[in-house]
Formats: structure tokens, C-alpha cells, sequence
């Protein structure tokens, strides 16, 4: 915004130093009560704050606040008191926590750059290294509690080895592959720890390794439910379901499936680069919508455009499973029939 701190600080009824707190990170959003930052963000968006900007800002203190709980030191063994037991996050607090752990600028946040101050002013939250090995130790000892608590820590364990996936250390791949044997094998369709399998063979993926990956969508999406939970899961996951999650099992709830199709389509379709490492997950997923939702392809000529050229570069390409190659070849069918 163009404002200085001193205007900022005078519009929102706080002293200067709060302001530079703010910035700084010694004062933390998350210690403000909720009444005061919901005044705050409708005042930042008077004051000419980018609307994008305010709409993650609510996404930015959840992941503040699982920041602040792993810095306070190891987990407590009553796992109810821990911020990822009882809430699904999505892929926009994701990229918060993935912006201080390894710099990556979330995807939501509008793309050009907001112009540098004067003085020194950090371009982005990025943990000092020091405190990022404390991040990934307590989720580690975190996945490892929850593991040992059977289904009640199974949300838990599922998050916080999801975040330890990026973990740049050497021996996470192993520790990865290790905490998945410890999970009963997917066979065929959804049960309790579906989610965990279907994100930890995911998370495996940022470390080279895609067969638990290949495996999980033979077995994990072999039927009917399996396809159902993982619609249902990107859906939440990007935003399009829109409603707080307290647990998995969201996924296999038919009477509360209210997203758009045609949304989630257009989402995916910006996940089908050849590079990604899940791009065999996000290939089936576009493949398993349009299956189940044909009236799909006639809905937006633009998109269908869109997707027939990235669907055409992955098939010239030869980065994808045999499976994915034959689905693939099914969507671009479909695509020319309607293009």
C-alpha cells in the first residue's frame, strides 16, 4: 500500500513500533484476538491493500500459527492439542508454510512484486536454518506420536509428514519410506488411512521416488469410492469447496459434495505440466472427472482448447506411466470429439 508506517500505524489506532513489529515478525499476527484482525483487514483493504492479498491473509496466521506451535519445542504427547489433529488445510496454507520453509512464493499471491522499501525489509518469511531444523524435528517426532496413536492421530500423522516431504536433509526420502510401511497397504477403494497413503506416496514424489505414487492409483483409485475421495479431496484441497474440514472422512460424504465440476477442471488444468512430480496423480484426476462428468467437455471451448495442448505435449513426452499414457489418449479422444 502506499502508506508509511507512521499513516498505517495512525489508520489502524496502533502505535508505530506494533506496525514495525508486524513487519518484522516479533509481533505476530496471530497473537492479535480475532475481532481486532478482522477490523484490521477491513481496514487495510480501505486503505488500498490487493483484495488476493487479504483473501490468504486468514490462510498466512493458520500457518503462522503451526510455525509458532513447532518452534515452542517438542509435541505433547495429548495430541488434541495440536493444530493440524482437527483441522484438513489446503493447499493455499500449504504454500505459507512452504514460503518459510524453503522461500517458494505461494501460487495464489498475485504475480507482480510489490515495490521494494527503503532500508533493509525481507523479501520473504524464510526461516533461519536453525529454526527450520526445529520445524522438521517436531513434526517428524509429531508423525511418529500420531502413528503410534492408530486412527485418532491419523490426520496428524498425515499432515505433518506431508510437510516433512520438504525436507531437503538427506535422509528424508528414507524416513519418508519408512513411515509408509508403518501404514496398513491400500488394496482397492477409501478407508482411514487412504489419505495418508494417497500424501505420503505424493510427498515421495518431491524426492524422486514415484513408484509408492503408481502404486497408489492402481490400488488407491481402483473403484468407484477411491475416485470419489480423491475428486472430493481436490476439490478441498484447491480451494473450491470452501468449507472448514475438521477430518478426513469429507472425502467419501456424497450428501455434502456441493463443488463446481467445471471449477475443478480449470484448476487441474494448470496442473498438467510434464515437470511436476505428481503429474501421473493430476493426470488421472482430470482423466476420473471427465469420466464421471461428460457434460464437462462442452462447457467451455476455451478450456477444452487449453487442454487438448497440454494433453498432446505430455503424449509427445515420455515422462508419464503406461497407465497415465492410455488415459491420456482417452482424454484427447474425447477432447477432438468436442473441440
Amino acid at each position: 500500500m502506499p502508506r508509511t508506517q507512521d499513516e498505517l500505524a495512525e489508520a489502524l489506532g496502533v502505535d508505530k513500533t506494533t506496525v514495525q513489529g508486524w513487519e518484522s515478525g516479533r509481533r505476530p499476527l496471530t497473537s492479535t484476538q480475532a475481532g481486532n484482525l478482522r477490523a484490521i483487514s477491513r481496514t487495510l483493504l480501505r486503505l488500498g491493500a490487493p483484495s488476493m492479498m487479504l483473501t490468504l491473509l486468514n490462510e498466512a496466521v493458520d500457518a503462522d500459527a503451526v510455525i509458532a506451535h513447532a518452534l515452542s519445542g517438542p509435541p505433547s504427547v495429548t495430541l488434541s492439542q495440536h493444530p493440524l489433529t482437527n483441522w484438513v488445510f489446503t493447499r493455499d496454507t500449504a504454500h505459507m508454510l512452504a514460503w518459510a520453509l524453503n522461500g517458494t512464493s505461494p501460487a495464489a499471491l498475485p504475480a507482480s512484486a510489490p515495490k521494494g522499501r527503503r532500508g533493509p525489509a525481507r523479501s520473504s518469511p524464510l526461516l533461519d536454518p536453525s529454526d527450520q531444523q526445529a520445524f522438521y524435528d517436531h513434526m517428524r517426532r509429531a508423525a511418529e506420536l500420531a502413528d503410534h496413536a492408530g486412527e485418532s492421530g491419523a490426520l496428524l500423522r498425515r499432515q505433518a509428514l506431508y510437510l516433512c516431504s520438504y525436507d531437503k536433509a538427506p535422509d528424508t526420502r528414507s524416513w519418508l519410506a519408512n513411515m509408509r510401511r508403518h501404514a496398513p497397504g491400500i488394496r482397492s477403494g477409501w478407508t482411514p488411512h487412504w489419505a495418508d497413503s494417497r500424501s505420503v506416496a505424493a510427498s515421495l514424489t518431491r524426492h524422486g521416488d514415484r513408484e509408492p505414487l503408481y502404486a497408489f492409483i492402481r490400488n488407491g483409485m481402483g473403484d468407484e469410492t477411491g475416485e470419489f475421495a480423491n475428486l472430493n479431496y481436490w476439490a478441498y484441497w484447491l480451494g473450491i469447496d470452501q468449507l472448514p474440514r475438521s477430518d478426513d472422512t469429507f472425502m467419501i460424504d456424497r450428501s455434502d459434495t456441493t463443488w463446481d465440476g467445471l471449477a475443478l477442471l480449470r484448476k487441474l488444468a494448470d496442473r498438467l505440466a510434464p515437470d511436476l512430480g505428481c503429474i501421473d496423480l493430476n493426470a488421472h484426476t482430470v482423466w476420473a472427472l471427465l469420466s464421471s462428468r461428460r457434460g464437462l467437455l462442452l462447457a467451455d471451448p476455451h478450456l477444452n482448447r487449453l487442454l487438448t495442448n497440454q494433453v498432446t505435449v505430455l503424449l509427445d513426452g515420455a515422462g508419464i506411466s503406461p497407465q497415465t499414457r492410455r488415459e491420456m489418449e482417452s482424454v484427447h479422444y474425447g477432447l477432438t470429439l468436442h473441440t
